[in-house]
């Protein structure tokens, strides 16, 4: 019988499971102060609950602590990348970047990826599973933990596809804003999708107020679906109608990300057309110099091409911004140090 996910609980679930044990409901307090405060590795390090308590938690639950495997830090500009390993064996990766505004933790949603988008070293070795909602926060509890920093951002952009395990995000949303936890703003929370168009209309109508960004790479269906396989599903159209559907429900805006690969998405063309394609939209350009994996040819736009496709959006009054690379020298890219981990073990 599958034991009990007890991290993955939030506080009601968890109050009716402990009086289900005939413990006071104070007991579930005290437990999920120790999990999502005080961020507990451990039963073992809960000194106010019970022994013979404890003792039951570790026959019947499952207590969801990830090993730290390996931390690359970078020299550049301190940005430090986490290689997690699951209790069944699995990797994921982490990163904890630091901003002036704050610290932001970008994590994984899934172990691996089956999106199969063609820049992107997540999906290389396809999909081995989804993580649960107490996977995805115990990896900003172990990056908390061992860097003693407060993290308050937190992106869900690392290796998986978030809206291939929407129901597992949900949870892990209602865990991560509560206030009897870590209470991190849900307007600190960013959720990237390859576009998934269904479930930007199921989050649409729960009116999170969460950030969503849309991995969109190109302006046009033809060009996007030599990028992304997902864009044979669902066109660039039903992709903007999707958004237009969210922006109206939520009153927030959308985060377009658009990676620049050299020769293939960042001629003055594709700014015109990308232009076209979000006038009137309430949303922002994210520009991403293109991160190279050795496993593809797409190399990184120049400077000058990166400077002249964020002036064409700008003479036409989009909000736009360039990425500010971070953890290059540390295999910066989601899945690069998963793969290379695996590949040398």
């Amino acid at each position: 019988m599958d034991k009990t996910d007890i991290k993955s609980m939030d506080f009601d679930e968890l109050t009716e499971y402990v009086k289900g044990l005939g413990q006071p409901a104070f007991r579930a307090k005290q437990l999920y102060e120790w999990m999502h405060i005080k961020l507990a590795g451990s039963y073992d390090e809960m000194s106010n609950i019970p022994a013979a308590l404890r003792d039951f938690l570790k026959e019947n639950t499952d207590y969801t602590a990830l090993e730290t495997v390996r931390v690359q830090t970078s020299k550049e500009d301190g940005t430090s990348k986490y290689l997690f390993r699951l209790c069944d064996g699995n990797l994921i990766e982490s990163v904890l970047m630091h901003y002036h505004h704050g610290n932001s933790v970008c994590i994984s949603s899934q172990a691996g990826c089956r999106m199969g988008c063609r820049f992107c070293a997540s999906t290389l070795g396809g999909l081995e599973r989804s993580l649960s909602p107490s996977e995805m926060l115990d990896q900003i509890y172990r990056i908390q933990k061992s860097s003693g920093e407060r993290v308050s951002n937190v992106v869900v952009m690392g290796s998986g596809e978030p809206f291939d395990n929407f129901d597992n995000l949900i949870k892990f949303e209602k865990l991560l804003t509560d206030e009897n936890g870590l209470n991190i703003s849900a307007r600190n929370l960013t959720v990237s999708t390859c576009g998934l168009v269904p479930n930007i209309y199921r989050l649409a109508d729960m009116q999170l107020q969460l950030t969503l960004a849309i991995s969109l790479h190109a302006p046009n269906d033809e060009m996007r679906r030599r990028l992304m396989p997902i864009a044979n599903k669902y066109s660039v159209a039903e992709l903007i109608e999707a958004c237009l559907y969210y922006i109206c429900k939520t009153g927030r805006r959308v985060t377009f990300e658009y990676s620049l690969v050299s020769g293939e998405n960042d001629s003055e063309s594709c700014a015109m057309e990308l232009a076209d394609l979000v006038r009137g939209l309430n949303c922002h350009i994210n520009l991403i110099p293109v991160n190279p994996i050795k496993e593809r040819d797409f190399r990184q736009s120049e400077l000058a091409a990166v400077n002249r496709f964020k002036s064409i959006l700008e003479k036409k009054h989009i909000n736009v911004t360039v990425r500010r690379e971070m953890g290059r020298d540390i295999d910066g890219a989601c899945g690069q140090l998963r793969k290379r981990y695996m590949e040398n073990e």
